[in-house]
């Protein structure tokens, strides 16, 4: 049977939104092709038929992560840049967040095996990664955009390194000081 041009349409959404969870949780080498195709309920035998490899899955599964996390914080801003960037900083920077990597960021879950592969799924999160700083930068005060900018990277690179850090060691107190520490300094 036949399937139609907007049936593959929504079944290739359906596995890029299950990857960008399944990735997030449990890593790239953590979830193989077939358990990610099972997981959007679709076969394994179909999975070519919308991708060249699991890496090029990755990309877009990133990109669209991504994406979706700067159109969030672009709401944020257009809710009053005055509260922005809290807002941002405390739901990034907290115990949720850190939890459930399933449901956050991109970069710090999969920045490190990001980072060993091609240039498909390092450019998705470069350019994911842009479009959150960029989002800061509009939020930082001052009139240099050349300052305005080393702000927002710094306070990107503190709070991506303050949930990896916080996910990673195995002191609960400590984690949570790691997350307060940052976002008071947001």
């Amino acid at each position: 049977m036949k399937v139609s041009r907007e049936q593959v349409a929504l079944n290739r959404q359906r596995i890029v939104e299950t990857a960008a969870r399944l990735f997030r949780e449990k890593g790239y080498d953590g979830i193989g092709v077939a358990d990610l195709m099972k997981s959007a309920g679709l076969t394994h035998g179909g999975f070519y038929g919308h991708f060249e490899s699991k890496e090029d899955l990755l990309a877009e599964a990133t990109a669209h992560a991504l994406k979706k996390s700067v159109e969030r914080w672009e709401g944020y801003a257009a809710k009053g840049a005055d509260t922005a960037l809290t807002t941002i900083g405390s739901s990034y920077l907290s115990q949720e967040h850190r939890d459930h990597p399933e449901l956050g960021c991109s970069v710090t879950s999969l920045g490190a095996d990001i980072s060993r592969l091609g240039p498909k799924a390092r450019h998705a999160l470069t350019e994911g990664a842009c479009g959150q700083m960029a989002v800061l930068e509009k939020l930082m005060p001052g009139e240099d955009d050349a300052d305005k900018r080393k702000q927002a990277l710094a306070k990107y690179a503190s709070m991506v390194g303050a949930i990896m850090l916080a996910r990673a060691v195995d002191d609960e107190a400590l984690s949570l000081e790691i997350l307060q520490a940052v976002q008071d300094k947001l």
